[in-house]
Parts: C-alpha cells; structure tokens; sequence
C-alpha cells in the first residue's frame, strides 16, 4: 500500500520527561507497517552536543549507532527493533547539529549578508532536516519525535518549525501531544489539570494537539476522557488511554486496542478496513509470557546501575530468549567490586555470563577476572568490544604467559599491547565522531561457533571504538588455542576471536545488539542463550 503524498506525524510530549514518547511513535510506526505503509521515525533532541558520542551514559543512557556511523539517541534502537527497519544519519536531528549547519552556511555567505536569526534561518533548517528523509527515500509516514517536554527554553525553536510545517503541509500532517494523567492515592483519584495545562502551553505556541496520548497507571474512564476531550479541543475518539505495561511489548497492542492507528488513519483522510493482526508480535509476546524454561545470566560492566547504558544487549537478551522459549533473568554485576578473590560467589549459579562494552579503565581488572573464571569453570561467555578485549587480555596474561598484557587504552607503556589504537586513529586529537564507526563486513571460518550461528561466511555488524585486536600477538595467540573466527579482511582487523575447546566462549569487536529486532534476534545472542540452556540443564 502506497499513498501519493507523505503524512507527517509529530510526537510531542507534556507535564514530564520520560512518558515514552519513544515508544508511543515505535508502537504507531508498527501498526502503520502492518497495515502496509511505508514508516520511519525521527528524533529531534534539543540538546546543544552535535550527537551523543562525547556525552557520559548517566547523562544520555546508550549510544545507538547506525549503519552509517551515526552515534544517536537510544529511542533510535526502539525504533528499529519495532518496525525492523534501518535507520541513518538524518533520523537523529540536534540543536548542535543544525546550529553547525546555519554558520558553516553564514560562513560561506550563504544568507547573502542577511542577519542570521532563529526565525527564519534555525527554523528553516529545522524544517530541512524533517523532510530530509523523504527526498532520500518514499515514506508513506514519517513520524517525528521533540525530545524534551512542551515548555522547554531549548525546544521552542523545534516547536515553532513544526507548527510552520503543519500549515505549509496543510491536511498532511498532525499533532500527537503525550501527556500524564497521574492518579493521587490521597485523593484516590486521576486527575486531569496537568494534561490541560500541558495542552494549553501548546496552544501559546500556536498548535492545537489533534491526537492526546494520556500515560497514567489507572484506567480512564469514560466521564474522564470526556472531560480531557473538551477542556483539550479535541474529538472524543481522540484520547488515547496509554496504561502503564510490563513490558514495552505490550505498548503496540494496547495502542491497538485503544485504536491509535485508526484515529490517524481517520484524521489524515486515508481509508483503512480490519484490525491489524500482528501475528508474529503476539507470537514474540506469548513466547517471553510462556517461557519453558529459566535461567539467569550475568551482565558485568561498569554502568550496572544504570540499565539504559545497556539498553540494546538487555533487548537483545529478550529477543533471543524468545526464541528458545527462555525466561532469562539478567544478573547485574558491577565490574568494579571483582576481583580474583570474590569472583566465584558472584557467579555462582550462573548459565552464562556477558561482558559489556565500555570505555577507560575503571572496572577492567574486573572484567579481566570474571573472564578468568568463566574461561576456567567452562561458563559460557560472550563478549562485545571492551569484553572481547578484555578476553584477548586475559588470555595473554593467564594462557599466553604475558603477565603485563594489556590495552594502551589502559595502560600506554604496557610492555605488550595486545589491544593498540588503530593506525587511523594515532592522528585522531577530536573525540566526537572520530571512531571506528558503522557498518563494516566480517569474514566467518567455517565451523566456528560463530558461523553456526550466522549460518553464513560474510556478516555486516556495527562497530564504535578506537582500538583493536594486536596482529603481532596473533600468531602466538593463536598457537595458544584462541581461535581467530572472523576477520574484516580489507583491513586485516580482528572482529571475533573463539575456545574452540570451550562449551561457548565468543568474543565480538562489533556490537551486534544493535542490529537485534523483534522480528530478527541476533543470532549471536540467540546462540548464547541457547548455550547458557544446554549449560543449565
């Protein structure tokens, strides 16, 4: 199904952060999808940073990367594991990115002398930005989340450029403002006045919400939704009742069953028949609803109290546990309280455990003796960039004999750096988006765990790091017994290394969490937890 125009959708949010704006526009994307439309979704963050590359995860959470190297929001990582579809560059819009852009432009004399102001120049190229995705592809939908709340100094510019565009698109675009019902236990009742007064702030900038979107933990009733429907100016039909869920699963088909994508269909003049029937997401939900089993898997890294630092490895986790009918339960382990001495007691009755990426040194001696102990006790383990490195490191001092080996990340006078900086990063002096960055092919021996899993010799798989797997070590390293699995030839770079001899031990220099969707788990996380099954029975 194809429409002749594109429908614009912006998601904006009121009263509070973190309603999940995110995940109300992956749940309608998905519906839209199902229903045979074209769907991508947009995330505009006011923030002044170019990109989140540079900024600390207790600041921002995870850093998604793209296929094409862009370091974005997270809410980019729900949105391809929703739709199950690629997102890019021109998905993740800033304030410091379209700032960069008006005075590279300024700079050039492009505005022809003119003074350079919010309005017009920052607006428009706001603007630019949100239909940047149509002209590089045809989309049926784009939808476009505002990060931050209604109300904000720093996202009045984004504000003002949608409330532009909605009158230049005319019957092509609409509004969804998500709001918060709270319930006050006192009172023992919802109330409705921050949602009007979060309504209202959006009518001082000049738009009229055509769609509310009401988070809250008690169901609305129908006098309520009647009483946001009229105070709001919008039709009946129009409140939407998003019920705190278990699981962000779930937030597709309650949106469903409130008919979110009806009501869009409707306002934007588009025809629609039946109910959408999301057959292999219901199947996903039974499955991690239905387990047949359970275990529990250890996570170790140096963030363990802040679970949206990990935020792609613990849905990929649930991705795959999905697909063999597991439970699986995550352990957190901070990598900084282990060492050699208490390691056995933190994982004991363990299946398996993960090592998680990361960056500097804090928690890597941790990291080192979890690996040491996984290795010697035949645990399964899977570790991704700093984890795989990590192993690399741990194998150099306990198998190898290399009792100073280590990462010149961590120590630059190591007397051998088994994991240096690439050769394209010792110039490097600028830290945002100097990386080894996207999307980059992988070359699979046969007969490895890793092409079990893959089912295949060349796999693309995402990277974001500065440095790498030492070829000097490689000879011996190997000699040694640790196998060299997949390897990007062009550059002669290490990108798996593998025990053979043990249950599971596989180590990537990618990040494969981030390619994990609903419909297509990772198959590298999908052989771990099958792994961890078999260890467990």
């Amino acid at each position: 199904m194809s429409i002749s125009k594109t429908k614009y959708i912006f998601v904006t949010g009121g009263v509070t952060s973190s309603l999940g704006k995110g995940i109300i526009s992956a749940s309608l994307g998905k519906l839209l999808t199902e229903r045979g439309y074209s769907v991508t979704i947009q995330k505009l963050d006011p923030y002044i940073n170019i990109d989140p590359g540079t900024m600390n995860p207790y600041e921002h959470g995870e850093c998604f990367v793209t296929d094409d190297g862009a370091e974005t929001d997270l809410d980019l990582g729900h949105y391809e594991r929703f739709l199950n579809n690629r997102t890019s560059q021109a998905n993740n819009v800033t304030t410091g990115r379209i700032y960069q852009t008006v005075i590279q432009k300024e700079r050039k004399g492009d505005y022809l002398g003119k003074t350079v102001q919010i309005i017009p120049h920052i607006t428009d190229e706001i603007k630019r930005r949100i239909k940047l995705l149509s002209e590089t592809e045809k989309f049926d939908f784009i939808i476009t989340e505002i990060g931050g709340t209604v109300g904000d100094i720093e996202a009045l510019p984004y504000i003002e450029a949608v409330r532009q565009l909605k009158w230049e698109l005319e019957d092509n675009a609409l509004f969804i403002h998500l709001t918060l019902v709270p319930y006050l236990a006192a009172a023992g009742e919802l109330k409705t006045k921050p949602t009007q007064h979060s309504v209202k702030t959006l009518l001082e900038a000049g738009i009229q919400p055509d769609i509310l979107v009401c988070r809250t933990e008690k169901s609305l009733t129908n006098d309520l939704r009647r009483k946001i429907a009229q105070f709001c100016n919008v039709d009946r039909d129009a409140v939407i009742e998003s019920i705190d869920a278990n699981s962000i699963y779930e937030v597709p088909i309650l949106m469903q069953n409130e008919g979110l994508d009806k009501v869009v269909l409707k306002k934007l003049n588009l025809r629609f028949t039946g109910e959408v029937k999301l057959k292999n997401w219901r199947k996903f939900l039974h499955e991690i609803k239905n387990p047949n089993q359970e275990i529990t898997i250890g996570l170790t890294g140096k963030y363990i109290e802040l679970k949206d630092a990990y935020k792609s490895i613990t849905e990929a986790i649930i991705h795959a546990g999905s697909v063999n009918s597991c439970k699986v339960n995550v352990k957190w382990i901070d990598a900084e309280k282990i060492n050699n001495k208490n390691v056995a007691n933190n994982l004991k009755n363990l299946s398996g455990v993960i090592v998680a990426p990361g960056f500097g040194d804090r928690g890597i001696e941790g990291k080192i003796s979890t690996i040491k102990y996984i290795r010697e006790n035949e645990i399964p383990f899977f570790g991704i960039c700093l984890g795989m490195q990590s192993a690399v490191i741990e194998y150099s001092r306990n198998v190898l004999g290399l009792s100073d080996a280590n990462s010149t990340e961590m120590n630059t006078k190591t007397s051998a750096p088994v994991i240096d900086l690439i050769n394209e990063q010792k110039e490097v002096s600028e830290k945002g988006g100097t990386m080894r960055l996207g999307a980059y092919k992988c070359e699979i021996k046969d007969g490895t765990r890793s092409f079990l899993a893959y089912k295949t010799n060349i796999i693309s798989e995402r990277h974001r790091h500065r440095y790498e797997f030492n070829n000097e070590y490689r000879i011996n390293l190997e000699k040694a017994g640790l196998k060299i699995a997949g390897i990007n030839t062009k550059n002669n770079l290490v990108e798996i290394i593998e025990i053979p001899t043990h249950p599971w031990f596989v180590g990537v220099q990618f990040h494969p969490e981030y390619k994990s969707t609903v419909e297509n788990p990772h198959p590298l996380f999908c052989g771990f937890i099958q792994a961890c099954i078999s260890n467990n029975n």
